[in-house]
């Protein structure tokens, strides 16, 4: 049977349309056919068929360049000065509103400049095609990121706004909740797998949260530093806590946490938000955990304590030991404050005392921020000489200091100054590693020490109170911390060397060898663990190849020796020859993270500690509670919902936000050659 064959047409007259740019006319049999350059696709190419199913074919060809398309469109409206009707289009002169879009038919307002607009845009609206449920979860996705009121999008203005991009789309409160519970749990997935591919430990930070419905919520953290030496904190939980929820049942809520997650085994410190309490909650997890596995070192790196929690701790006794004298200074800048006539005369005084006040400007305080109180303490005491000067010439100040309450609000305020400076540094270190912590808490240490003997009992018993507190973090946290110095390159043993004589004076041999004894055990045990992780391997293969070779390891006994005559070398040489090199030099620019990253493949094993070590959250506190005067707060919008809706949308806020700066910086990284090539 012979079989037609496609020839190419003979056209007998020039085919005019620029349609025909993109076709190719071909007769098969007696048919003719137009064969898109495109696609390929097959269409009627008869002179009675016309072109205008050829144009609705580019509209929607999913092969050719937009910008093809427009010049297509251009052509027809120059050759008929018309509505633009297509095939799949149809345009109404008499409405005026944006018809349904739908995936065969839609309608557009007819409006001239819109549609030039589009044409020029390149946009392609022939494959337009609504999901109804990704939408949904679109925004769904959209209220978790942004932590929007999940009630917005029964607001009249989000229905317009949504009704107007597709009117088929509907969205109700109760769905919203129920989409951003099923993202909650995709997501959630996603991260245990990611916990359980992480090379090193997980630490996990533990705060406590107030709400205005007098429901107490525990959050947990897993701070850790994935395999580009970055540090990452995920939320892992944010459980509601009933009235029956005592800190004897912490411990259990806690545990049951680590075993939904399956990281109890992964662990290498928790850090509590609260210096003074969770003594008994982190025994009772400490032992929980040991009977699955030791912790490392006994668990002398496992309870931690946030930093930043002591250190409000000891300003809020500071303001308390002078809140009358704060009172008095703050009614005296509303004095000033109040008129124009008291202003004059303070200005007056500071010119006959010689003090410019434009340098300075004084302002009452923001009570709920501790640190506006001392700003406000702070330059009202550069104007001391003038309040006591106006004390004496202006008979309606009344509420004027004595030189004694002067001079202890100096010294406080010296005091709450260098809390300032070390919770700065917390803030200003974007990533907070734990090196970061030693030599500011040291110096604080140092202070207290120098505080509690000075010769006024006033300070001296603020002093000795303060120092009470801060002691008790000391106790916890001074051998982690030192630790994690001692991985600093730029430091090692040399600042614990330097820090240790000023605070233990004699007796600071002995507390520097416990320092040096905490890392060499803790580095032994690391050793340890790899060895029997390379022993596993090592059995395995060897199992693997005698049964393929079907005889007896002779040498097995000696790999054995060899193993064990070898193991002391290791242990000494990777975490000695780390501290026998000279420090790297101390520089603002200086990243701990890249440059264990760089010296992985030098110390291997000292690394993976490091990573551990210096992934501990020396603070449980955001830089924007820092310097809170109250505790943590849920705010009204979340302390109303249920209890897994305000989990599923904390944690899923949390995720999807550094889904998100992830997402952005590999654009960002992918874009920048693209630019510098166009460049």
């Amino acid at each position: 049977m012979e079989v037609a064959t496609e020839t190419p047409l003979k056209k007998s007259k020039r085919l005019t349309s620029v349609v025909w740019n993109h076709f190719e006319r071909v007769r098969k049999a007696d048919t003719c056919y137009a064969v898109c350059l495109h696609c390929k696709k097959k269409l009627s190419g008869s002179s009675n068929s016309g072109t205008t199913h050829l144009r609705n074919h580019l509209v929607r060809c999913l092969k050719r360049s937009n910008f093809d398309v427009s010049q297509i469109l251009s052509a027809k409206r120059k050759k008929k000065d018309t509505a633009l009707t297509l095939t799949e289009t149809n345009y109404d002169e008499d409405q005026k509103q944006v018809e349904i879009i739908s995936p065969g038919n839609f309608k557009v307002k007819q409006d001239p400049k819109r549609e030039e607009s589009a044409n020029h845009g390149g946009m392609n609206l022939g494959n337009i095609k609504f999901d109804q449920d990704r939408s949904r979860m679109d925004i769904a996705r959209m209220v978790m990121l942004h932590g929007y009121p999940l009630e917005m999008v029964e607001h009249v203005g989000f229905q317009i706004f949504v009704k107007n991009l597709h009117p088929l789309i509907e969205i109700a409160n109760g769905t919203i909740a129920l989409d951003c519970v099923t993202i909650y749990g995709k997501e959630k997935q996603k991260v245990y797998e990611l916990l359980h591919n992480l090379q090193g430990r997980v630490n996990i930070a533990v705060d406590m949260w107030d709400s205005l419905e007098n429901a107490g919520c525990l959050g947990l953290t897993a701070c850790y530093i994935d395999e580009d030496w970055r540090m990452q904190k995920k939320i892992l939980n944010f459980i509601t806590l009933d009235t029956s929820h005592t800190y004897d049942m912490l411990s259990e809520v806690i545990i049951k946490c680590l075993m939904d997650w399956d990281i109890d085994r992964m662990l290498f410190s928790m850090t509590f938000d609260n210096f003074s309490s969770y003594d008994d909650t982190a025994v009772k997890i400490k032992d929980w955990l040991s009977q699955n596995k030791p912790l490392l070192k006994d668990g002398q790196f496992f309870d931690i304590r946030c930093g930043t929690h002591v250190l409000r701790s000891m300003v809020q006794d500071a303001f308390e030991a002078i809140h009358l004298i704060t009172d008095k200074i703050r009614e005296s800048i509303r004095f000033v404050k109040c008129s124009q006539a008291n202003q004059e005369k303070f200005n007056e005084v500071a010119k006959e005392v010689g003090i410019d006040t434009t340098k300075k400007h004084m302002f009452v305080d923001c009570p709920v921020q501790w640190n506006s109180t001392y700003n406000m303490l702070e330059t009202a005491l550069e104007y001391k000489k003038v309040f006591s000067a106006l004390k004496e010439q202006e008979p309606g100040y009344t509420m004027g200091l004595t030189d004694e309450e002067w001079e202890w609000a100096t010294t406080i305020t010296g005091y709450i100054k260098l809390f300032v400076e070390v919770i700065n540094v917390f803030k200003s270190n974007n990533p907070l590693t734990a090196n970061i912590c030693f030599p500011e808490i040291c110096d604080v240490h140092i202070h207290l020490m120098e505080w509690c003997r000075s010769s006024y009992e006033f300070t001296r018993s603020l002093a000795l109170k303060m120092k009470a507190k801060f002691d008790k973090y000391w106790n916890k946290c001074s051998l982690p911390l030192a630790v994690a110095v001692i991985l600093d390159p730029r430091f090692k043993m040399k600042l614990v060397e330097y820090c240790y004589p000023q605070i233990y004076g004699e007796n600071a041999s002995n507390s520097i060898k416990e320092v040096s004894n905490g890392i060499r055990g803790l580095f032994s045990e690391y050793c340890i663990c790899t060895n029997s992780i390379d022993q596993d391997q090592t059995k395995a293969g060897s199992s693997s190849s005698g049964a393929s070779n079907g005889c007896r390891d002779r040498l097995r006994g000696f790999d054995k020796y060899l193993h064990e005559t070898s193991q002391s070398q290791s242990i000494s040489s990777d975490l000695d020859k780390y501290l026998e090199e000279p420090v790297f030099p101390r520089n603002y620019d200086f990243n701990i993270l890249n440059w264990w990253r760089v010296h992985t493949p030098r110390y291997p094993i000292l690394s993976m500690m490091a990573r551990d070590i210096l992934g501990i959250p020396v603070s449980t506190f955001s830089h924007e509670l820092a310097f809170s005067s109250g505790g943590k707060m849920l705010d009204p919008q979340r302390s109303s919902l249920n209890p897994d809706i305000r989990e599923a949308l904390v944690c899923g806020q949390d995720w999807l936000r550094t889904e998100t700066e992830e997402n952005s910086t590999t654009f960002i990284h992918n874009a920048i050659p693209i630019a510098m090539e166009q460049s």
